[in-house]
């Protein structure tokens, strides 16, 4: 048996540590003893879920995530999906923003698992991207935005990303390791460009007033919007 414990219980504060504990050991990481038949085995959270919430699912009810995801999105269409900054997007809007979104993939030549890194922070623009990824049948890679350019050129070569799609916050860094990388497609957003009349203001305070934009040049980049209205008419092919 394992008994996972911060280290901060041995005075350091070293992060997760596993330490092997004999299987008949009956503390917990706090140093208290368990209670007699209190064990996972009791699901003594189930209590506490709301009325017509079922203790199981079946796993096998859906093929893929893809599945469940588009299925959600036919089930509850007008229903707020994802909500940020005071702007919402509903089921059916993610359902056609992701749908262009990874239409717009298969148009680059992105086939079953090719490698799409993620570098942004929660905007709407990650679940339109996220989705569409995985609809595309390719691979998310999330990266952190506020990785140094070391950072982000490891987790681009060691993942064998092909694209990025990248808020224009951190575009610079993007642009400092492109060559060393095997990223042939940047897709560009903004922090607003996905909440309406709000965004235009959000995005001109972020460049003008608080300049939290560096420069940055990256000639063979496309805009998210650009890459979304193109395909919002285009074929999104199913990948099995």
């Amino acid at each position: 048996a394992y008994l996972t414990c911060r280290a901060a219980i041995l005075g350091r504060n070293l992060g997760p540590r596993f330490i092997r504990v004999p299987a008949n050991y009956n503390h917990n990481c706090s140093g208290k003893r368990r209670q007699p038949g209190r064990t996972m085995t009791n699901r003594i959270w189930l209590k506490n879920y709301p009325a017509g919430v079922p203790a199981t699912i079946d796993v096998s009810a859906y093929e893929s995530i893809r599945a469940l995801f588009e299925e959600s999105c036919a089930k509850y269409t007008t229903r707020p999906a994802f909500t940020c900054m005071g702007k919402s997007i509903t089921f059916a809007e993610l359902e056609a923003l992701s749908a262009a979104f990874g239409a717009w993939l298969q148009a680059q030549g992105c086939k079953k698992g090719t490698r799409v890194a993620l570098m942004m922070p929660n905007i709407l623009q990650y679940p339109v991207c996220l989705f569409g990824t995985l609809r595309a049948g390719c691979t998310v890679v999330n990266v952190n935005p506020l990785y140094t350019a070391r950072e982000l050129e490891h987790q681009l070569t060691d993942s064998g990303a092909e694209v990025i799609v990248v808020v224009e916050n951190f575009a610079r860094t993007v642009a400092e390791v492109l060559g060393r990388t095997k990223v042939r497609r940047v897709i560009v957003t903004s922090i607003g460009e996905l909440l309406g009349f709000k965004g235009i203001i959000v995005d001109l305070v972020l460049r003008h007033v608080k300049k939290m934009i560096p420069a940055w040049s990256l000639p063979e980049a496309v805009r998210l919007s650009d890459a979304l209205a193109a395909e919002r008419t285009g074929k999104l092919e199913r990948v099995r």
